[in-house]
């Protein structure tokens, strides 16, 4: 699972599918966890979580 902004999302989408091989999930995080959730390649407010289930 990923958590990235939107300017990444395209990595974390590319990250998934290079490791697990298959299209990834791509779901808006909840506006609670928008204010703790960081993006996990610059920091910023994560937007989306990506995950492979």
């Amino acid at each position: 699972m990923i958590y990235s902004c939107a300017e990444h999302v395209d990595i974390a989408i590319d990250s998934v599918v290079n490791e697990y091989e298959t299209f990834p999930i791509l779901e808006q995080i909840s506006e609670e966890e928008k204010l703790s959730t960081t993006c996990e390649y610059c920091k910023n407010n994560a937007i989306y979580m990506v995950a492979n289930k």
